[in-house]
Order: structure tokens, then sequence, then C-alpha cells
């Protein structure tokens, strides 16, 4: 099973990890960070595949994937 790391004090709610991921796993959450951004998060855990795209296409390097 995948593990992500989302930093969500960083998150900008860009959506380009949500665009680029192949699994269609991630999507922008209801929860606000100290700059009033919407958090993106793993919604279904079970589909993600640890691939790491949504780790490298981030701007902002919010995202960390082990396997």
């Amino acid at each position: 099973m995948a593990k992500l790391a989302i930093r969500e004090e960083r998150c900008k709610s860009c959506g380009i990890c949500i665009e680029f991921c192949p699994e269609n796993c991630l999507e922008i959450g209801d929860k606000l960070n100290a700059q009033g951004y919407r958090c993106v998060r793993l919604a279904d855990p079970d589909a993600c595949r640890a691939c790491g795209i949504c780790g490298r296409m981030c701007p902002d390097v919010v995202i960390e994937v082990w396997k």
C-alpha cells in the first residue's frame, strides 16, 4: 500500500497533481490551510499505486510518496 505525505500548509490548490494522477485518487478537500487554500487529499487510498507522478508534478513540493 502506498503512503503519501501531503504538506497541507504548502498546498495552493492548483490541481496539477490531480490532473496527472493516472488512477484519479486525489481530490481537493474541504480543509483549509493557513493561507486559505483548500488542501489536496488522497480520496481513494486503495487505488493509489505509489507511482509518484503527483509528487513530481507538484510545483510546490507538497506531496511525497513511499511504496
